[in-house]
């Protein structure tokens, strides 16, 4: 569907937040703050986290792009929390430097606080798009995330489409304004502001850096990063005003669920609906199938041609068809001789009715594939699923459909034999040999009213049908006529209905391997609602929502 990419998008996504942040976070609100640092390409984040920790922990360049596996620095005593791989659990931990983004480098820093850390992340507009999807993840998980970002680039799309999801999803935001010429520091430092405030994010603490020298280590003067060290520093130093943070930050990704998860919901209904909709234009496709098959069975056209040819061979000659009313006697004896005499003419009857039947369902499987297909190709979900084969029945259809003639010939005879355990059957047919009785029920399975003929039936042989018609009056009387053709029917649709429910199946089993239930949005939207209702129970910003 149009809608699945960004549906699997935003599902994965979601998945990642829950194993990568909520779900440890809640099971640990004391463990220590997480601030991610994250930002635009050479905006000098590495650098900016070397210099609040005073060494340096992760490495700054000027080749792009510098961090490729993100950098968690921590006090020693907070390293056991993040080693542990808890949080962001889908990140191998080393305490090497890394090139893999799948890699977590954890480093200690005596320098930093204990209560706090800091992970420097890929850059959020990385020309690597591994890179890119890593710095949303890494977002993601963060407690704090604090967005770096320069005089030149501050007003760039990407950063604020970020800083926009991480509003709506509630994450405490400060921002660093770095390199900024001395006599700009005003004007820029207030635009950015007027941005702020203009995208509801004006309460967000705002930091300015101009440009400047750095030291041998590449460090910043520590003069410039005071006032972010402080304000670090005192929140690592306040329990309260972290745990404030967490249940902000956790608050608002917790809130940010409902809208997120009904957005799923809504997309698996769609599938659903698409999934019912392929299926029905099978249904639909071979519906029509058995209509024709069944119509074959009873306008004639199967008695044309060879069918008629062998018919009259083996019960006799044209001379036979014009006596044939009033020699009900001698019609006994030819059918006798036809039986007992000319093996030969019987089987060749029924190699021309297996042919003809063969014939009809391969036709009509034929046009129920070609009308499935153009139904599928026209439907936007349908068009991905289609391989050129299913545009005709399976390869081994035709030995399918002939295995199913072939056995239903020979349960017509085996009725036959069955019948005539019946004593009255005994007493008028017992003379007669079983293969001549079922040869004649199987033509008279190919009319409309069992045996009397009309419109298109005469057309195609009314002395076919006729014929069939006296012999099996002659030997079991009308009724049984009627009961023995319309049970030979009823088999032989039944058994040619499931030969086109496997052909069918070859469409239906790809919209059925995607395990879609009846409404998968129903336990979505029942598991938001329930973590709506926990949420607003445990008040975790004070105050229930």
């Amino acid at each position: 569907m149009p809608s699945a990419e960004e549906a699997r998008r935003i599902g994965t996504a979601l998945v990642s937040q829950l194993d990568d942040y909520l779900l440890p976070r809640l099971a640990r609100l004391d463990a220590p703050l997480l601030v991610v640092v994250g930002g635009s390409t050479g905006a000098g984040k590495s650098t900016l986290v070397n210099s609040l920790v005073r060494a340096p922990v992760s490495a700054a360049g000027v080749l792009r792009p510098t961090t490729r596996s993100p950098v968690l620095v921590s006090h020693p005593s907070d390293s056991s929390w993040f080693r542990t791989g808890k949080l962001l659990p889908g990140l191998t931990r080393t305490t090497e430097s890394s090139a893999s983004p799948e890699a977590l480098q954890l480093v200690s820093a005596p320098a930093l606080g204990p209560g706090l850390a800091f992970l420097d992340a890929p850059d959020i507009d990385s020309v690597v798009d591994r890179n890119r999807q890593l710095a949303a993840q890494l977002l993601a998980a963060a407690d704090l995330w604090l967005f770096v970002t320069t005089a030149a680039r501050y007003a760039d799309a990407v950063p604020w489409e970020l800083l926009k999801t991480a509003r709506l999803r509630g994450t405490v935001i400060a921002l660093v304004l770095d390199r900024v010429p001395e006599e700009a520091a005003g004007e820029v430092s207030a635009h950015l502001a007027e941005m702020l405030t203009e995208h509801a994010m004006g309460a967000a603490p705002l930091f300015v850096l101009q440009e400047t020298t750095l030291d041998g280590q590449g460090l910043l003067p520590e003069d410039e990063t005071r006032p972010l060290h402080d304000w670090f520093a005192q929140l690592a130093a306040d329990a309260d005003a972290r745990a404030a943070v967490v249940r902000q930050t956790l608050d608002g990704a917790l809130a940010a669920l409902g809208p997120t998860v009904e957005g799923l919901a809504a997309a698996a209904d769609e599938q659903a609906v698409a999934a019912k909709a392929l299926d029905e234009r099978v249904i639909a496709a071979y519906r029509t199938a058995r209509r024709t098959l069944k119509d074959g069975l009873q306008d004639g056209r199967l008695l044309r041609g060879e069918v008629l040819a062998r018919w009259q061979e083996f019960i006799g000659t044209g001379e036979f068809l014009k006596t044939l009313e009033s020699r009900v006697g001698q019609l006994r004896d030819k059918l006798v001789a036809a039986v007992t005499g000319r093996p030969a003419p019987g089987r060749n009857l029924r190699v021309a009715l297996e042919s003809q039947l063969v014939t009809l369902v391969r036709g009509v499987a034929a046009d129920a594939a070609e009308q499935a297909y153009s139904a599928w190709q026209a439907h936007p979900a349908g068009a991905h699923l289609l391989e050129p084969g299913l545009q005709r029945p399976a390869p081994d259809l035709p030995q399918r459909a002939e295995r199913v003639v072939r056995d239903w010939q020979h349960w017509v005879l085996d009725l036959v034999r069955t019948e005539a355990g019946d004593k009255r059957f005994v007493a008028r047919g017992a003379a007669y040999a079983v293969n001549g009785v079922g040869l004649a029920v199987m033509i008279a399975v190919f009319t409309s009213t069992a045996m009397i003929p009309t419109g298109l039936e005469v057309a195609a042989g009314a002395g076919t049908v006729v014929a069939a018609q006296k012999v099996l009056e002659a030997i079991f009387g009308d009724q049984a006529i009627r009961t023995l053709a319309a049970r030979a029917r009823e088999e032989l649709l039944i058994r040619v209905n499931e030969l086109l429910d496997a052909e069918a199946a070859r469409y239906t089993d790809r919209t059925a391997a995607v395990g879609l239930e009846l409404e998968p949005g129903t336990a979505l939207r029942r598991a938001a609602a329930d973590v709506k209702h926990t949420r607003e129970e445990l008040a975790l910003t004070g105050t229930p929502s």
